[in-house]
Parts: C-alpha cells; structure tokens; sequence
C-alpha cells in the first residue's frame, strides 16, 4: 500500500520560524511561525507541487523513505485521487484515449479527471482507480 505522505524536515531559523524543505521536491520549501502552522504550509506546498508537476505532464516521484528528524507531510484530499490516478496510468503505460475507451467516455472527461484545477467527483477517480485494479483507501490515525 502507498501512502500519500511526502518527508520533509522542520528545521527552526534564527527568527525562530520553521523552515521546511522537501527531499523529493528539492524546490520547494516553505515556513511557519510555529509548528502547526508550517505542517499547514507544507501541506500546501506539497499540494501545489504535485499539482505543477501534473499539470505539465512531468513526473511526480513517489515518496521517499522517511528518515530519522523529518515529519511525514500528506498530500492534500483535493489532489490525492488524481494522483494515484496519474500514477497508475503512467504505471501501466496507458494513455488518456486509452482510458477514457475502458471508461467508456470521451478523452477530454479523463483530461478533466487528471486536470488539478478541475473539480471532479471522487467517485468517477474512484471507479478510474479501481478499473485500473487498485484500490482508494482512505486511513484516519491518532495525531502524533
């Protein structure tokens, strides 16, 4: 099982804000005044990441191992199901023509499903996945 969780390390500046830097998207980073607040901005900033990655048809790295000092970041629910979406596609080789034949609609639909600034329904990304022989699933943990 994938879990949709980027590394990231929290490292606190001399102004005592927290900086926080990605190993898998070695440009970006973010901050925050305090902790929950820089977990809010990463959260963010992984979010936008993989959005512009999608969005130019480049390829999104699966999450690294975590190590020793970084926190696990999610990838935000919005963007989360297009990205597994994305992944499985781009797994099998399958083209969005392709997809959209199994599916049964036109390609501009899978377009739209793949598009980060497009709305769609968690249950047609859902029935994509799922086509495609995976499985969403979604986990709630204790905080740590």
């Amino acid at each position: 099982m994938l879990t949709f969780s980027y590394p990231a390390t929290f490292r606190k500046d001399a102004a005592g804000r927290f900086l926080v830097r990605f190993p898998d998207f070695p440009r970006a980073a973010t901050d925050g005044a305090n902790l929950r607040e820089a977990m809010e901005e990463a959260i963010d900033c992984v979010g936008s990441s993989v959005a512009f990655l999608m969005a130019h048809k480049q390829e999104v790295p699966k999450p690294a191992a975590i190590k020793r000092g970084q926190k696990l970041v999610p990838v935000p629910l919005w963007i989360a199901p297009k990205l597994a979406l994305y992944w499985r596609m781009g797994d099998l080789g399958l083209s969005n023509a392709e997809l959209a034949r199994r599916l049964g609609v036109r390609e501009t639909i899978i377009r739209r499903m793949l598009d980060p600034d497009h709305a769609t329904k968690a249950e047609k990304l859902q029935a994509a996945v799922e086509l495609l022989g995976q499985k969403v699933v979604l986990a709630v943990e204790d905080a740590a």
